[in-house]
Order: structure tokens, then sequence, then C-alpha cells
């Protein structure tokens, strides 16, 4: 009997000892669902046993539970660790598929096999102690139960909270990183026996998960077969929410290598949160994830990069170099390719990836999980992999370079050269561009402008190409406002097409961008979400520029006009005419002084208070940090602070000074068809328009909401110099006292 309880322990029923499940499903009984997965023992003393008694009959009761404990974990195990997956992985879908329907393990799991592999351990030590119950059995004269039990009470601790451990697992189907974070909080009891068996198991979870992590993060692959671990590849996604794996394949399949490393870079990986142990924090997760994409980048460098290096040594020439900026491409010479894994080498050394191992293994070999420590491996493998690729992408690529030539062309830095370009395409944009030639007609002004203003030493400007977007839905727009100016203009035809010209050259012309060519390893610097924003600046600045220029053209033709009538009136003995004409025009050149002091502020303001100021922060960080995600950080604030400061994310303001501009334009054609149109209806509802328009901006300019913002230090400088003599402030009082304010002309006199 002693043998066969023995052996009970085991797992192994016989006539005295049975499992209840069995006996009842050969006499017939049905079995409900849930009791393939109940928690009770099924391992019962036969009923027909007489010769027990009571209390030794439960005393063997409680004994053969272990026994039934044993057999339900290493049915677990044994079940976990089937590799028959890896056999069915090299045959077709659908024997793969009717292998896994007949294979009861269900989905693969490298997580659980360790598990299994730990529970074998504690099984090993189980098994162990039965067999020494045995030889002290045989070695006795007199056999008792007690001899029995003292081998076997540790495991009245430990077997039980490892049943009720597997049957959650494979009730809820728990797998990867879900799987460590059962165990990491099943640690966390007040039996040391149990806790150090749990901790044991926490342990080879661990390992799979270290492996995963050195393959991430050493050598930048994603080895998560089974959808275990928390980096998951984007397509993975998709593939979970229907998307076709066929079409999936033949859209990676038509991008080229330096495409799958920007798409990798942005969109290829992503954190999957229900594989995410809650003892691991969101911040260490994404350092995981950008230090592995870090990694994939430096050793996967783009067949090109050896050749673009030496480039930035070199002179490009004149000519050459601007014909290319039009075309907005940029032939770079070929040579030789040169082994990318050797480029990788040398961008990654086997020194930096064998520390990065190191910290990884030294995490492997300790028994127990320290936070701390794990923390702490990850922020220095991040620190390495950030510190390369700032490397990579500052010296190696020339950052500060294009930041400067982004500066140069995007932000108007070179003022000379969109001088010299407004001058020589003025006469162009003063009609409405051609929808179909529009950005042909502009690329030689362009040309123009580069040849007499761009030396031969600036290397970038090959890379920037001029753009002419569509601009249909914006000249609709405007018919609202020119049917408005219609309305109080003269009926004159003159005057009427002179309004509707300079209306659909403020709405037309505005739509010129500028696009610049960007390579590898920059693109992951420069997204393209990046460049909208520069580009966005840039066309505000650019309307800016324009007004601001035709102003001073304005000025200019009209005091050239004044001194030939005043010579050719001078010569006639006639002054008289030239005196009731310069009276007549003084009241619209004031008006044009205000429009250029206000104009040439908000210039002065954006590129010195703003702009250069924004520059030299962005530089003194640059210098200071060696870490390409600061570095993401510092341009990404770089940029918010030259939008914010600017006013273009208050749809308010923008929207007044677009205004704004287009009525100082509108004024400038009014003036100079003065000789053709002798009617000043127009140029009082322009003035009276734009006392509205620049009194409505400096009361938003001084309202509470932007006095607290990040704008106030810079903004109080542009209002101190539209204000220095209060002019404004007295006038926007007298607007909003006023109903309806006359519609004079105003006598302003900021001297």
């Amino acid at each position: 009997m002693l043998h066969e309880l023995l052996l009970a322990l085991l797992g192994y029923t016989g006539d005295l000892i049975i499992d209840d499940r069995e006996h009842q499903n050969s006499i017939g009984v049905p079995l409900s669902p849930d009791a393939s997965i109940s928690d009770e023992c099924s391992f019962k003393l036969a009923p027909d046993i007489s010769f027990i008694q009571p209390s030794d009959r439960d005393l063997i009761e409680r004994i053969i539970t272990l026994g039934f404990y044993y057999r339900e974990l290493d049915r677990f195990a044994t079940k976990s660790r089937n590799l028959s997956w890896i056999k069915s992985a090299y045959v077709s879908p659908l024997a793969r598929a009717t292998e896994l329907s007949r294979n009861t393990t269900g989905k693969p799991s490298v997580y659980r096999r360790a598990i299994a592999n730990g529970i074998v351990e504690i099984l090993s030590v189980y098994r162990s102690a039965v067999l020494h119950i045995e030889q002290k059995l045989l070695s006795e004269s007199v056999h008792i139960l007690a001899s029995v039990t003292q081998g076997l009470n540790k495991f009245f601790v430990l077997l039980p909270p490892l049943y009720e451990l597997i049957l959650e697992i494979e009730r809820d189907d728990i797998r990867g990183g879900q799987l460590l974070d059962l165990l990491h909080k099943r640690c966390h009891c007040g039996v040391p026996e149990l806790q150090t068996c749990i901790q044991r198991l926490l342990w080879h979870g661990h390992q799979v998960f270290y492996n995963q992590l050195a393959s991430w993060m050493v050598y930048g692959i994603l080895q998560d077969q089974h959808g275990e671990f928390f980096i998951r590849r984007q397509e993975d996604r998709d593939v979970e929410h229907n998307s076709s794996q066929p079409d999936m394949s033949e859209k990676l399949a038509r991008l080229s290598t330096d495409d799958m490393s920007l798409t990798d870079w942005h969109l290829g990986f992503h954190i999957y949160l229900d594989m995410l142990p809650e003892y691991i924090h969101m911040r260490i997760a994404e350092s995981v994830l950008f230090a592995g994409k870090a990694i994939r980048v430096l050793r996967n460098p783009s067949r090109t990069f050896q050749v673009k290096d030496p480039l930035h040594n070199q002179q490009i020439p004149k000519g050459s170099a601007t014909m290319q900026g039009f075309t907005g491409r940029f032939a770079f010479q070929k040579e030789p390719l040169v082994d990318r894994n050797l480029i990788g080498e040398e961008l990654l050394p086997l020194s930096e990836a064998d520390k990065i191992e190191a910290l990884l293994q030294g995490l492997k070999e300790t028994s127990e999980f320290h936070k701390r420590s794990f923390e702490c491996a990850v922020d220095s493998i991040r620190a390495i992999a950030a510190s390369h690729l700032w490397q990579l992408v500052v010296v190696r690529a020339d950052l500060n370079g294009h930041l400067k030539a982004l500066k140069d062309y995007f932000l108007l830095a070179k003022g000379d050269f969109f001088q010299c370009f407004l001058e020589e395409s003025r006469q162009l944009m003063r009609l409405p561009p051609r929808q179909s030639t529009a950005e042909a007609d502009l690329l030689v002004p362009f040309q123009l402008a580069a040849i007499k203003t761009i030396g031969e030493e600036d290397k970038y400007f090959s890379r920037v190409s001029l753009r002419m977007a569509s601009y249909g839905i914006t000249a609709k727009s405007s018919e609202v406002d020119l049917s408005k100016s219609k309305a109080h203009a003269d009926a004159n035809s003159g005057a009427a097409l002179s309004n509707t010209s300079s209306d659909m050259f403020s709405d037309g012309w505005a739509c010129i961008s500028l696009e610049y060519a960007v390579d590898w390893p920059l693109q992951l610097f420069f997204t393209q979400e990046v460049l909208s924003k520069y580009l966005k600046v840039f066309q505000y600045l650019l309307r800016l520029k324009r007004t601001q220029m035709e102003l001073e053209k304005s000025w200019a033709s009209v005091m050239h006009q004044d001194h030939t009538d005043f010579a050719k009136h001078r010569n006639d003995h006639n002054c008289s005419i030239s005196q009731q004409r310069r009276q007549r025009f003084r009241p619209m050149w004031r008006v044009r002084e205000h429009m250029a002091f206000l104009i040439r502020n908000l210039q002065f303001y954006i590129q010195v208070d703003v702009i250069e100021s924004q520059w030299n922060v962005l530089q003194a960080h640059i210098q200071d940090s060696h870490d390409f995600t600061e570095l993401v950080n510092f341009h990404q604030e770089y940029l918010s602070a030259l939008i914010s400061q600017s006013f273009l994310d208050i749809g308010s303001v923008s929207r007044i000074l677009d205004s704004i501009m287009k009525l100082c334009l509108q004024f400038c054609w009014s003036i100079e068809n003065q000789e053709n149109n002798p009617s000043t209806s127009e140029l009082d509802h322009i003035t009276e328009e734009f006392n509205k328009k620049s009194n409505s901006l400096y009361t938003i300019l001084r309202s509470s909401r932007l006095a607290g913002s990040q704008r106030a230090p810079f903004l109080r400088r542009f209002l101190l110099r539209l204000n220095f003599n209060s002019y404004f402030e007295a006038t926007a009082r007298g607007v909003l006292n006023v109903v309806r304010p006359s519609p004079t002309l105003p006598v302003i006199d900021q001297q």
C-alpha cells in the first residue's frame, strides 16, 4: 500500500488510489466542460477500501493531493515544452493550421516554455524528496505514514499555489509580458519558500526577456515570432486590424532600402501596451524602443551615405548647382559602393556593442530582478545609442550646416537673395498667376536672383527648389472681399480692374513654396512635419517682405513722379498746380508711412526678436548636447517658438495680419493708379479698414491671454516699438468707444 501511495505521489493511480475524473468517465458519467481545469483535486482513495481507519484515510487523501498537483504541473510543463511547432513552421500554411488545431497547446509561447523549465526544476526536487522517502521506508522495519508526511511538508506550501498559477495561465491564455507581470505580482507574498520559488520562475521568464532585449538593443533585430514582446512591428498591428498580408508584403516590397530605414524609424515599430509589464515604466519602454531603432539605423546605413560624406568638403560649380536647385534634383557622382557592414561597424564600434551586451548580461546573471538596476542599464544603453546617432547626424551628416541653410532660405536670413528675387519678379506678380505656367514663370527671376547673390561657396542652395502650389480655393475665397471693395469703390472700370488684379495677386502668389532635398540620415531629423512648419513660416515671411518692398517701391514711385511734375511745372512757371497736387497726395503719403511703420516693426520683430533670438538658443543647445533625442526636442521647441511668437498659431491674429498686408498691397496700387483714376473713395475705404485692423491687432496683442504666455518677453518689445508715442493705445480706445469712426483720412505723425 505504501508503494502505491508513493506512485500516486508521482501522478500514477491504481486500485487503491484512483483518479475520480477518470473513474466517472469510465462508468459513463458525463463531465462538466470546466472539469478539466477545475482546481479541485481528483485523486481519491477507492470507495470500496474498508480496512483503513478514518484518521489514516484523511491523512492519505491529504498526502495524495500532492500527486495530483505534481501530475497537473508535469502535464503543463510537457505541453509548454512541446517543440512540434518548429516542424510545422516549415510546412504549408494549411498543414500548419491543421497541426495547431490538433495540438492542445494552441499558440506557441517561448515565455511559457521558460516557465515550464522552472517548473521542471521544482518538480525534480519534489521527485528527489519522494525517492528519499522510499529509501527511508525500505530501510525501516516499521512503516508509518508519518515518515511520508515528514519529507513532504514543505511541498504543501509550494505545489497548490503553483497549480493555481498554471490554471490562471491556461484559463486566461496569459503569455509574454503579461506572464512576467503575473509572476512579478505573485512574488509579493508572506511565505519565503513560495517567494523563492516564484522568483525562480520569474528568473526563467526574464532570461527570454533579456535575450529579446539583447537581440533588439545590440543588433537591432526584433526576435519575437509569437508576438510576446512589448515592441512590435507596425505591420503586425495592421494585420490585427484585418489588413491583408499580401497587400502589406507588396507595399513593403515597393519601398527602397532607404525608404524602409525611414519607415522603420518613424512608423515601423511601436510599443504594444498589452505585453508591457506594469513594473516597467513607460519611459523605460520608450527608451528601449528608441535604442533598438537607433541601433538599426547605425547598423544599416544607406548605400549612398559613404559617397555623401566627402561631398560636404567639395565646392559645387555655380551654374550646375543653380540649375539643379531649380529642378529640385541633386545628382551625386557615382562611386563604387562600400560594404555596408564595414560602414555599420564604423558607425557603431564593436566595443560599444560589447558594452551594451555586457550590461544586459549582467542583468541576466542576477538571481532577482532589481527595477533600479534594470532602469539604469536601459538608460545607459539608450545614452550610448543616442550618442552615436548624434555623432552620425550632427557631425557626419553636417546637421548644423543644413539648419543654417533652412534658416537662410526658409526663414529669409539671406535677405539679399529674396530682395533680388522679389524685385525681379515684381512685374510678373502684378498679374494674376497662370495656373499652368506659374511655377515655370517664377524660375526665371529665381535663377537671376541666384546668379546675382548666391556665391559658389553655398553648397546647400542646390537642395532648394521653388514650387507653386494650387491656389484655386484661396482665389475663390477672395471674391467676397472683392465684392465688398467694389461696393465702396468708384464705378470707374480702371479702378475695378486694379482692385481685381490686386486681390488675385495677394491670393494667388501667396502659394509660393520651397522644397528642400534631405538625404539619409537627415530624414530622421527633418521629417515632413518639420519641413511643413518651416514652409508655413516661409510663406508668411515672404508675404511680409513682399508687402514691405511694395510700400517702399510705391513711395519711390510717387516721389519720382512728384519731382518730375515739380520740374515740369517750374519750367512752365506754374507752381500752383504742383502745390495742389502735393496737397492732395499728402494724406496718402502719411497713411503709407503708417502702414510701412507697422510692417517694418513686425518684420524687425520676427526676424530679430524671434528668429535670431531662438536661433542663438538652438545653437547653444546643439553645442551643449550630445544626445540625439534631446536635439530633436530642442529643434521642436525652436520651431514651436517661431510659430508661437510669430502669432501663426492664433487664428484671429494671423487673419488680421494677412488682411493688413492685403490692404497695404491694395493701397500701393491705388496710389500708383491715381493718374488714371483721381477718385479717392477707394483710398478712403482702404484707410478706414486699415485703421480698424491695426487697432484691433494692437488690442488683441495687449490682451491678458497673450501677456501670460511664452510670447510675453518678445511681445512687450514689439508693443513698445508700435506704441512708443501712445498713438496706438489712444486710437484703439477711441475705436472701442465710438460706434463707427468717421471715414476721413487720419493725420498720423509718428515722428
